[in-house]
Parts: structure tokens; C-alpha cells; sequence
């Protein structure tokens, strides 16, 4: 990042930071200590790199709010509870905890996507109320708590702006955003404008000139899309950031930063961003993005080569997704992870030639392992996901037409050599996914990629016996196989955003109160 040219981390911290009076806050999550985030501090102050907590202080908090000790304080299961006293002691104990172990005196506040916000116990407690108003009341007793430590806050704006908008959505330019409105929120923040999915530069500079209606220049915040799955949307990343920026510089924004989230498992590895940040630190020191440029820096500051850090889009940017995936589709994802005998994208991939472009990339990517320097643990990942996908793409789809042809030579194939074939690809990836993950993160959360590549290897296995009482006659039929293929969509081709496991493994619900 120095390097580079940056000079801000932000952490970002749901609750994987240690609340001393608050046990369960992060229990078994792998929190950061207060010596692990002063330590983090101080190798980030040597490089003059400014550290800032940013936490949640409103919604996003699920993984808290189940522990029924926390009962009394939310209003529903991701959204703490406004106007209780309660809430606001443990909202306090969160400020605490997060700002002291750094030097800076900012600090983010969170506050975003509240969905059901005063629809829960709230509700119940106080019956209807608007939700600009609850708003105002919550940030009103948020910010004295931050001006009781000496802090300077930003928070995420979407809240307010959804609260204007008939349909609660945050980029709605038609919304009743009036002065009037605006100059009731309570003063003493400064907002993060968040956006990662237009590609239009007008739309930028109006939502700015929204913004600057609570009276001062917002912060705006961005996204590298590495949150899909295994790899990075380089189309919709650069689609976003060139506009975004551009309408930044000529605005005269002060102040950006990049996001990048771990939604669903976090299936990439972090230093795959390594392409946006850099994004981000050519636009911050040009008036106008020189694509040569960014090329001869990246190689320079990284060690890296660019084209093969490009060529990574190809995991997701598949045969039937429109160049540089505008709309998000994440095909190694819900393919890695979907079924072989259930197949539920089965349908939306019907006729695209998915085992020859895997088949392909997994060389590009072999190829690129040894050109990548420090890196080079990106790709020996990414090339085990390949080389999976190439026969698993299309697996589920080949099974079913030749059990449904009467092919029985074609379904010995898959049992004798191709299904035991994946299965040894699964556990190289999983081998490989291991030793990534255990060299850049914590223990705890590995346990969610190990249940999704043990399930995939135990169906797997499933599938072979099935198959095999077929061919042997102790079984009349494959009844999975036998389920007519619907669109996962409803609509006929690829899917987009496909990225919730849950609802791609299976139909029925692997965790009925998850």
C-alpha cells in the first residue's frame, strides 16, 4: 500500500474485535485483540499509513444479536434496539474497545442497511414511527458518545437516504429529499457516500451534489468485486471506479477509499485485490487514469504481471456473461458448490461450452503461478479452481443426458474415472485453500470452507454409489435425476449474483434458523 501510494487502512469490524464487558461479542469469530489492533497500528504508522476502526453500531450485527443474552437489545435479529438504555451501554463498550488501540481519533460508525429498522420489538415497544426519525434519534445518541471520547465519526449515508425514498432504495434519484428533511439530522459526522454498481459519471456527481445537502463534502467509498466467489469482477470493477473517481476529482472530493468485503464464506484469497487498490492509487495521483500506466506501476509496486492478474476475471466472465460483467455473474461460485445429481444452475448453463473454457484458463493459470513472485499463492489457488470446474461445470448436466439417453457407457465413465478424478481435484483445492487461508487469516472461519468442500466431496461420493446401483441393477432409477430442470432465475440464461450458498447446495434449507 505504501508502496503504492495509499495512506488508510480502515478495519472493518462487525464484531472481530475483543469487548472486554461482552463475552459473547465475537465469541469464537477470531476477534482481534486490543495488542493484535496496536500492533496492526504501529507497523501501519511506520509506513504513514493512517489506521481507522470502522464497526457497526446499528445493523449488521447478526452474528452478536443471536446470542440470547443480547435478547432485550435488538429490535430484530441484525438490528440493535433504538431508545433502549441498554443498547446504547453496549454501543458505548464498542466505541471504547475499537478506538483505543489507535492513534487516529476517527472513527466509522457504521449504520448502514438497516432494513427492518423500528418493524421489530421496536415497533412492538413503540408502535410506528418514520425511519428517518429513529434515525435521527439513534445517531443523535450515537454521536454523544463519540464526542465523549474525543472522537470524529463518519457513517455510512444510505440509511437516510432510503428512509426518503418510496422503496427504500438508497441510489433512488427520484426520492423526497428535501432541505427541510436534511437539516434535521443531528450534525457532527461526515458521510460515506458507498457505491460500487453504476457505471454512468453523471450519476455520480448527483448523488455528490445530494450529499453535500447535510452541509459538508462527503467521503466516497468504492469496491474492488472480490466478494462473488473465488477470483475479482475486473469489468464491473474498473466499470464502476473510472466514473466514480473521475466524478470525484472534478467534484474536488478530498477523500476516498476502497472497499473490499468477504461476503458468504470468502471463498478470495484478500491479496487478489492487490489489481483495485492499485486502481485506486493511479487515479488518486492522475487528473485522468493512464491504463500503460497503471500496468508498468502495478508490475512495479507488486512484483506482479498484469495480465495475468486480469486474465483471473475468467473465472466469472464465462461463455453466455456479457463483456466485463455488468451484471455480476459469479459462475464459479454456484458451480463449485451446487449439486452434481440436483444441479440446480443446470439449467441456466445448458449449451455453453463451460468444460472447454475452464480447461483453458486452468493452463493460463498453471502458467501464471510461476510469474507472480510473493503471489504466486494466489494462482496455485485459482488453478485448483479451474481444474475442478473443468470437469465440474458441466458434470451435473452430462450425467443427467446420458442417464436419460440409456448412455450406460457414458454414466461407467463417470463413476469409474471422472467422479474419483474431481474428487482428487476437490481435495487438492481444499489442501491448497488450506495452507492460503492459514497463512493470511485467522483459524476461526476456516470451518465454513472446510464444511463446503467436505460436503462436496461426500456427494460426490454419493453420486458415484448412486450411479453405480443403477448400473448394477440394485436400483430402477435415479430419482434426482429423474426431477425435470427448472431456471434457478426463472428466466432463461446465466445467472447473476448467484452467491449465497444456502440456497445453491440444495432447495431445502441446510440450516432452518440460520
Amino acid at each position: 500500500m505504501a508502496i503504492m501510494g495509499l495512506n488508510m487502512l480502515m478495519l472493518y469490524c462487525e464484531d472481530s474485535y475483543e469487548v472486554k464487558e461482552q463475552p459473547y461479542f465475537g465469541y469464537m469469530r477470531g476477534k482481534y485483540s486490543y495488542d493484535d489492533m496496536k500492533e496492526c497500528d504501529d507497523f501501519a504508522d511506520l509506513f504513514g499509513i493512517e489506521m481507522i476502526p470502522c464497526i457497526q453500531t446499528l445493523a449488521h450485527l447478526y452474528e452478536v444479536l443471536k446470542w440470547s443474552v443480547y435478547y432485550d437489545t435488538r429490535d430484530d435479529q441484525e438490528t440493535l434496539l433504538v431508545g433502549s438504555e441498554k443498547t446504547y451501554q453496549i454501543v458505548e463498550e464498542y466505541i471504547r474497545a475499537a478506538s483505543a488501540p489507535f492513534r487516529t481519533k476517527r472513527i466509522h460508525i457504521g449504520m448502514d442497511e438497516a432494513w427492518h429498522l423500528g418493524m421489530g420489538q421496536y415497533f412492538i415497544k413503540n408502535g410506528y414511527k418514520k425511519k428517518f426519525d429513529i434515525m435521527n434519534d439513534h445517531m443523535e445518541r450515537v454521536l454523544e458518545i463519540v464526542k465523549k471520547y474525543d472522537l470524529v465519526p463518519m457513517f455510512w449515508s444510505d440509511m437516510y437516504f432510503r428512509a426518503a425514498s418510496k422503496h427504500g432504495d438508497y441510489y433512488d434519484l427520484k426520492g423526497d429529499f428535501t432541505q427541510e428533511l436534511v437539516d434535521t439530522v443531528p450534525k457532527g459526522a461526515q458521510l460515506v457516500y458507498w457505491d460500487y454498481y453504476h457505471d454512468d459519471e453523471e450519476f455520480y456527481h448527483e448523488m455528490i451534489k445530494r450529499h453535500r445537502m447535510f452541509g459538508s463534502d462527503p467521503i466516497f467509498a468504492g469496491g474492488i468485486w472480490t466478494w462473488t466467489g473465488y477470483g475479482a469482477n475486473w469489468g464491473k470493477t474498473f466499470n464502476t471506479t473510472n466514473p466514480a473517481l473521475t466524478a470525484c476529482k472534478k467534484e474536488g472530493i478530498k477523500e476516498v477509499f476502497v472497499t473490499i468485503w468477504g461476503d458468504n464464506g470468502t471463498e478470495s484469497d484478500v491479496f487478489t485485490n492487490l489489481l483495485g487498490l492499485q486502481l485506486y492509487a493511479e487515479h488518486g495521483y492522475a487528473k485522468e487514469l493512464d491504463e500503460e500506466k497503471l500496468k508498468e506501476r502495478f508490475e512495479f509496486c507488486t512484483g506482479c504481471n498484469y495480465d495475468d492478474f486480469i486474465n483471473i476475471k475468467y473465472l466469472k466472465e464465462v461463455p453466455g456473461v456479457p463483456q466485463d460483467n455488468p451484471n455480476e455473474a459469479n459462475p464459479c461460485k454456484y458451480l463449485m458448490w451446487q449439486d452434481i445429481l440436483t444441479g440446480l444452475a443446470d439449467y441456466n448453463i445448458k449449451g455453453l461450452p463451460l468444460q472447454e473454457h475452464y480447461e483453458n484458463l486452468t493452463l493460463k493459470l498453471k502458467d501464471a503461478i510461476s510469474r507472480n513472485g510473493d503471489y504466486s499463492h494466489i494462482f496455485e489457488l485459482l488453478y485448483n479452481v479451474s481444474n475442478v470446474l473443468s470437469i465440474k461445470a458441466e458434470a451435473g448436466l452430462r450425467i443427467t443426458k446420458a442417464y436419460k439417453d440409456g448412455n450406460k457407457e457414458e454414466l461407467k465413465r463417470y463413476v469409474e474415472v471422472l467422479l474419483p478424478e474431481l474428487k482428487d481435484r476437490v481435495s487438492d483445492l481444499r489442501n491448497v485453500h488450506k495452507k492460503v487461508w492459514f497463512e493470511n487469516n485467522k483459524a476461526l472461519g476456516w470451518d465454513i470452507l472446510d464444511m463446503r468442500y467436505g460436503s462436496l466431496l461426500i456427494r460426490t461420493q454419493s453420486a458415484i454409489e448412486q450411479i453405480d446401483d443403477y448400473l448394477n441393477g440394485r436400483v430402477e432409477r435415479i430419482e434426482e435425476l429423474e426431477q425435470e430442470r427448472l431456471s434457478f432465475t426463472g428466466r432463461e440464461g446465466i445467472i447473476t449474483y448467484g452467491n449465497f450458498y444456502g440456497s445453491i447446495v440444495s432447495p431445502s434449507r441446510i440450516a432452518p434458523r440460520g
